[in-house]
């Protein structure tokens, strides 16, 4: 038979009590931490699926940062487009509201004035940053959007602006003979009206005539002309209408009708004795009708092909000269001599594809812009053209042509059928919008659901772990008080005492 001593059974007990402990503070950890180990190892076969799920919880929180992000670029974005239309129709209102035509010392009207602080105003919300990005440079997110208002208007050093374009613009347009670069000359019975070959002033569009016995070819040829042959006196009350074609694309017809009335009234000319004193006289007229569109209507439409190609071709165009008055075409303004207002990319690539962002394992959004996308470029255009033109005070047709301006400005201002809008725009950034609030709603859906997926595998039930710690303190406790009398026994205490 063997007997185990005091001393084996102590350091058994005191083995177990140091198991104990080691399970004890590994319970400890884990009711601390919340996880079930401290490392992948630890989890076991669980492993490979603990780290597949965590990188599919990093992409998905990825995702949900870049919605975050594009969100609030979009947000942001809105509210500009919003503010931007705003300001279209303030100008547009403060157009329709003017009861007065009076001239400040710039040469401009209240609304003008009220153009120049509304297109600063515009320019800004351009130059819109969301963090370090400017939000309407394209893909240069880097890069301020536009110029500033003073520089666009005023030029800047050598750089032309947009003030000195359009005063070059309608030299051209008026001409040296200030007919709009068309001439009409009466040879014998014969009236015959032609273009000067330049891209500038009147286009012939088309003649309609009722004169008796008078034939109309044209026009045509190169340049184009349009001869009128009257081949006997009109009667009285017939008529000859020249339609024509403005600069900025706009129509204007000029109606003269035959009189027997010496002077003629307006928009008359007188039959004469002959065909060919007839003809001399509807020269005249045509002369003084021609003459007066070119002091009216002819410099607002002139203002609104300027500012149209300094603001929406790339390079801007100007006119080639000096001199403008006889310049015969359009060239590329270069970054020496002209001011560029737009400073952001212009690549071939859409607005829309020049931002894009991954906000779901398969749900891509685009949403950049561009501050001269159409819509934008067409309202600083025209609110610009506004804004820079001025007036002699001492002109008898400068209030009839501030108001063919300015009427020419509020009918741009309003959408036109078949081109981009500001509401274009918007809808196109709503729809990205939508796509964000769906992927924001799916994203936070798989991130619930791998969380819970981990958290099966890595986590602990902490009330079961309680438990477990509480058993265990007692079972430790009361295996350290049985060592510890295990310890104090000797040989002496196993003898019966002694009897004497």
């Amino acid at each position: 038979m063997s007997i185990t001593g005091a001393g084996s059974i102590t350091a058994a007990n005191v083995q177990a009590v140091n198991n104990m402990n080691n399970q004890l503070n590994t319970l400890s950890t884990e009711l601390g931490t919340g996880e079930a180990a401290q490392t992948y190892s630890g989890l076991g076969s669980q492993a490979g699926m603990a780290l597949a799920l965590g990188a599919q919880l990093a992409a998905v929180n990825g995702f949900s940062n870049s919605t975050t992000t594009v969100g609030t670029t979009l947000s942001v974005a809105q509210s500009v487009l919003t503010q931007l239309g705003a300001s279209g129709t303030s100008v547009q209102q403060a157009i329709n509201q003017q009861s007065s035509f009076t001239l400040d010392g710039n040469g401009k009207t209240s609304t003008q004035e009220a153009a120049v602080s509304q297109l600063d105003q515009i320019l800004s919300l351009l130059n819109t940053q969301v963090g370090d990005n400017y939000i309407f440079s394209g893909s240069a997110t880097n890069q301020p959007s536009v110029a500033s208002a003073t520089g666009i208007l005023n030029g800047n050093g050598a750089q032309a602006g947009l003030t000195q374009v359009i005063s070059e613009r309608q030299q051209a347009d008026l001409g040296a003979s200030g007919l709009g670069r068309l001439t009409a000359t009466a040879t014998g019975p014969n009236l015959t009206v032609s273009q000067d070959g330049s891209p500038f002033g009147f286009a012939l569009a088309s003649v309609t005539s009722s004169l008796t016995g008078a034939t109309v070819t044209g026009p045509s040829g190169s340049p184009p002309s349009v001869a009128v042959a009257l081949g006997a006196n009109p009667s009285p009350g017939d008529s000859i209408k020249f339609s024509l074609t403005l600069p900025d694309g706009t129509s204007q017809t000029v109606t003269l009708q035959a009189t027997t009335n010496s002077p003629p009234g307006a928009n008359q000319f007188t039959i004469g004795a002959n065909a060919t004193a007839t003809a001399t006289n509807l020269q005249t007229a045509l002369t003084g009708a021609l003459s007066s569109l070119a002091q009216t209507a002819l410099p607002a439409a002139s203002a609104i092909a300027a500012s149209n190609n300094f603001f929406n071709a790339s390079p801007p165009l100007r006119v080639s000269g000096p001199p403008f008055d006889t310049a015969m075409s359009l060239v590329n303004g270069t970054s020496a001599n002209t001011v560029s207002w737009y400073k952001g990319e212009s690549g071939s690539t859409p607005a829309r594809q020049t931002a894009t962002a991954a906000v779901g394992p398969s749900m891509t959004i685009a949403y950049g812009m561009r501050a001269n996308e159409p819509a934008i470029s067409s309202l600083v255009a025209n609110v610009a053209a506004l804004a820079a033109t001025s007036f002699a005070a001492s002109s008898t047709t400068a209030q009839a042509s501030y108001q063919a301006l300015s009427q020419k400005v509020a009918a741009n201002l309003e959408p036109q059928s078949g081109t981009q809008s500001i509401s274009t725009i918007e809808a196109d950034l709503a729809n990205a919008q939508t796509t964000v609030t769906n992927a924001t709603t799916l994203n936070t859906q798989t991130q619930t659901s791998l969380q819970d997926m981990l958290q099966n595998i890595e986590g602990v039930n902490q009330n079961q772990i309680g438990e477990q710690i509480l058993t265990l303190q007692n079972s430790l406790s009361a295996s350290l008080a049985v060592t510890a009398r295990l310890a104090q026994l000797s040989l002496v205490n196993y003898l019966a005492p002694s009897t004497g």
